[in-house]
């Protein structure tokens, strides 16, 4: 098995995410180099040990090149600059959250330069990294997979290995179609559960203590609570993993009707003009739908991290 030295890393983005997910490898005592577009968000990185890269071209020397930035078109422009130079490293593992069709044709390109490659989207977001409950589904080579399994648990409780090709790609859109049916449902029975007459804060500690309690409800139970909206996910950025979802329900002949309902209602609350906070506003959509109006309870709630 090898050890947080086998082998040298690089690391591309400093967002929210890749910062903390990069700090976990430095702070684990890999030889792990960091790069990003605006140099001095990853600085504070080096007092854990990280090396702070000039230029992205430097990374492709390191055995294991690491990606984590926003959209398709950064991720192009990011491992095109790496392999501008002479070097070109063993094995990219790309964690950005891109479609299928985006992470074959990165495939392509890097294998058409003897590059293994591993898509390797995460569930996650920065608060969820820092208490080390990340986890990472991944697809690829398996011989590549048992390359950088090590790093991959390192920050946070695991990876998954679901098999070849784009197959990642998939588990994660399956994955946040059911972000977008449970929060959906969520916030129906809560409001259900308020116009009988129960506060909220007491109706979910229920149901968090129940076996149909899980991370999710416990991490949600704040916002809905105490109505703190502020954003982990956006409605548009879920619409568009539900339109994902539904694409490939139609490719595969899979019916999606509750994902279907779900994303209208979703795309109902995005027309009037609800896409700033986060998904867990259609919790306010519902119970507009239900004739009441919501105060915050300012309850102490524990989010299960």
């Amino acid at each position: 098995m090898p050890t947080p030295t086998s082998h040298k890393l690089g690391w591309i983005g400093i967002g929210r995410m890749g910062y903390a997910m990069a700090e976990r490898l430095a702070k684990g005592g890999c030889d792990v180099t960091v790069w990003n577009r605006t140099a001095e968000k990853a600085q504070p990185l080096a007092q854990h040990g990280a090396k702070v890269g000039r230029m992205l071209p430097d990374l492709a020397s390191k055995d294991i090149v690491f990606v984590m930035v926003s959209t398709l078109d950064d991720v192009k422009e990011v491992v095109g600059k790496l392999l501008s130079g002479p070097d070109k490293p063993k094995l990219v593992v790309e964690c950005s959250s891109i479609s299928l069709e985006g992470s074959a044709e990165l495939r392509k390109t890097l294998s058409e330069k003897k590059i293994q490659y591993l898509a390797a989207p995460v569930s996650g977001n920065a608060k969820v990294i820092k208490a080390g409950k990340l986890t990472f589904v991944v697809s690829g080579p398996k011989a590549a997979y048992d390359m950088a399994r090590p790093y991959l648990d390192m920050m946070g409780t695991g990876s998954s290995y679901v098999g070849e090709g784009e197959l990642a790609r998939i588990a994660k859109i399956c994955h946040n179609v059911m972000l977008g049916v449970v929060i959906q449902n969520l916030c129906e029975i809560t409001i259900l559960a308020e116009k009988a007459g129960m506060p909220r804060h007491a109706f979910l500690d229920f149901l968090n203590k129940s076996v149909m309690g899980s991370m999710f409800t416990r991490y949600k139970a704040p916002a809905l609570v105490n109505l703190d909206f502020h954003v982990t996910f956006t409605p548009k950025l879920l619409r568009k993993d539900l339109d994902l979802g539904l694409d490939a329900g139609r490719e595969l002949e899979v019916p999606m009707p509750l994902t279907s309902l779900t994303r209208d209602l979703l795309q109902q609350m995005i027309g009037q003009g609800m896409t700033e906070q986060d998904f867990s506003t259609l919790l306010l959509m519902q119970a507009k739908a239900s004739g009441i109006e919501l105060q915050p309870e300012n309850k102490e709630m524990g989010d299960g991290l």
